[in-house]
């Protein structure tokens, strides 16, 4: 992945989304899963999503990635508007390169009965890339996630939760995309894993990757992104700097995510400053 590569597209967000909106179930049972979100990310930027369960942090993903319809609004992804993409369309641009993903379960983005070699080549083939320049690149990844060459033949049943994981990011970075979805990807890893997947990620911006990378763990997020949005029953309601919404949380929800988070602040904040917040905004 190169930098001249980057600079060689047209200026502008390599993602738009304004005023998406996404409902589940029809009639009564008709429920509002997100409502009038609007989010640009602009090449080698790194965006965090956070939220608790519920929030709608999934269902962005799942947008994204045209696995849900939208009901309103608009997506465009490197100027092209996706917004009523079919599945066939969804799978051109991936199969181009220019969206990937990594969930939090590496498993669903990984074929267990494919060998890691054959995992990492598969999209690169399917490019028209000659086995041997893809056999080539799958190495040359999976040494910039920190793993062994000696994986290339192993199925991901026989790797760690860790090296799957760095595998599906491997695999994601493979076709050079413009733009990368992150659904909790280090939420099921242990500390020393998790600390290697949030540096590889940090790397990325210097290549002018765009990374929405979607938690419930501000903690992951705080030293990760550029910019910090914060969802909340399915609408956005602080977007700024990751510093700034650190330290100086304008909406009373991201005080109680940021209360909630000990690291943070360096010492646990007690149960009744959680519960003043809790209360303030259910009022």
């Amino acid at each position: 992945m190169t930098t001249e590569r980057t600079k060689s597209h047209n200026p502008g967000p390599v993602l738009d989304i304004t005023g998406l909106e996404v409902h589940y179930g029809l009639g009564r049972r008709r429920r509002r899963a997100l409502h009038g979100v609007s989010l640009s990310v602009e090449p080698g930027e790194t965006i965090g999503v956070i939220g608790e369960t519920g929030s709608g942090k999934s269902t962005l993903a799942r947008a994204l990635l045209g696995l849900v319809p939208s009901s309103a609004g608009s997506i465009r992804i490197a100027g092209e508007d996706v917004t009523a993409y079919r599945n066939r369309q969804w799978r051109a641009l991936r199969r181009r390169g220019v969206i990937q993903y990594v969930f939090q379960d590496p498993l669903r983005s990984l074929d267990p009965d494919l060998t890691i070699e054959d995992s990492l080549t598969e999209p690169l083939l399917v490019q028209g890339v000659p086995r041997q320049e893809a056999t080539a690149r799958a190495r040359s990844f999976l040494d910039r996630v920190r793993l062994s060459a000696d994986l290339l033949d192993r199925l991901p049943g026989e790797l760690s939760g860790g090296q799957r994981q760095r595998v599906a990011v491997a695999r994601a970075l493979v076709t050079e995309p413009r733009l990368v979805i992150l659904d909790e990807p280090v939420s099921a890893l242990d500390s020393a894993n998790r600390v290697q997947i949030l540096e590889i990620l940090k790397e990325l911006r210097a290549e002018g990757v765009a990374l929405v990378f979607i938690s419930h763990d501000l903690g992951s997020i705080a030293g990760t992104a550029d910019r910090i949005a914060v969802l909340y029953q399915g609408e956005l309601v602080e977007v700024g700097a990751a510093r700034d919404v650190i330290t100086s949380p304008r909406h009373v929800y991201t005080r109680l995510l940021v209360s909630s988070a000990p690291t943070l602040r360096g010492s646990p904040v007690g149960r009744a400053e959680r519960e003043a917040l809790r209360a303030l905004l259910n009022a």
